[in-house]
């Protein structure tokens, strides 16, 4: 096997890890997900005043959605929304630009690559690395917010039971349940707290999450508010319904999965048997490879690869 393949995936998982560790000494290892810490409470007990974290927070889960002018950006804000990166939108660029130098020396030092090539995936290997790392984070801080959601829901419906103002249960939350969701509810009471709206304040972030079940809170809280009616009765219904969608999303996933991997599979197959069949054998398409419709043969199976991952997406992508 030529070593030099090795040496890529090795930089790529290299730069990847590079970007987690400056996270992680950048703001601490409460900004992980994997903390049990409620960060808000944690610079709250740092000794940090109630309207710094606050804004801190605010300015946190909200800087990427008013960053997506800048040029290419816009492809990486909407998931560093959801993902809540602490990183400001200049500080990522400046990032992508190190992680792309970083993988441009260490090709260098690996690799006898052309120089235009070298710097090709080390732009490449930057920009994907901070994606896929933006990626997963919002993909695992979303998953957490939606199991989290019934439970303090139903910590909610038993604070209204004993005689709390909503307020107050929305501080329970923001103290009892870790993050993310215990960060996203603490903003949220301490903006009640300066005068917010409660309903607006749940409402702003369910559109910031794009979570269905936070609308659903926002949209009762909300008619709640202007209609009235038993609020604690309206929440415990809320909270069955979410968590009879949550089964039921789990369920057809689960249901889904093996048409989803079987897509992922049938496109990968080709594109990895090229590779094996080109390091055991780099001469092995001399004798069609001048052909005149070698090019665009490659072209109609790389179009005809991304056409089945497309499909099978759209098969299986149910809206519950």
């Amino acid at each position: 096997m030529n070593p030099e393949f090795l040496v890529y995936g090795l930089i790529f998982i290299g730069v990847l890890l590079l970007v987690e560790g400056l996270y992680l000494v950048t703001f601490g290892k409460s900004i992980s997900l994997n903390s049990r810490v409620n960060r808000r409470l944690e610079m709250l007990d740092k000794g940090n005043g109630r309207d710094e974290v606050l804004e801190k927070l605010r300015k946190e889960m909200q800087q990427h959605m008013k960053s997506r002018s800048i040029p290419l950006y816009s492809l990486l804000g909407e998931k560093a929304q959801k993902a809540a990166i602490a990183f400001t939108p200049h500080q990522l660029i400046l990032i992508m630009v190190l992680l792309a130098g970083v993988a441009f020396i260490g090709l260098t030092v690996g690799t006898a690559t052309e120089v235009a090539v070298r710097a090709l995936l080390s732009v490449g290997i930057g920009v994907g690395a901070v994606y896929l790392w933006v990626s997963t984070k919002a993909a695992k801080r979303l998953a957490m917010i939606e199991e989290q959601l019934p439970d303090a829901v139903e910590l909610m419906v038993r604070s209204l039971r004993v005689g709390h103002p909503f307020s107050s249960a929305i501080q329970i939350v923001a103290k009892e349940v870790q993050d993310p969701l215990g960060s996203e509810f603490g903003l949220i009471a301490d903006e009640a707290a300066y005068g917010r709206d409660v309903g607006d304040a749940l409402k702003e972030m369910a559109e910031r999450l794009d979570m269905q079940d936070l609308r659903f809170l926002a949209v009762a809280v909300t008619i709640q508010q202007t209609s009235g009616g038993n609020l604690a009765e309206i929440l415990a219904g809320l909270a069955k319904v979410i968590r009879a969608r949550f089964r039921l999303f789990r369920r057809v996933k689960a249901i889904t999965a093996e048409a989803k991997w079987s897509g992922k599979f049938l496109s990968a197959f080709p594109v990895v048997a090229l590779i094996v069949i080109n390091v055991s054998d780099p001469n092995y398409y001399d004798t069609v490879r001048d052909h005149p419709l070698f090019i665009p043969a490659c072209f109609v199976v790389g179009i005809m690869l991304t056409l089945n991952l497309i499909v099978m997406r759209i098969l299986t992508n149910i809206k519950v």
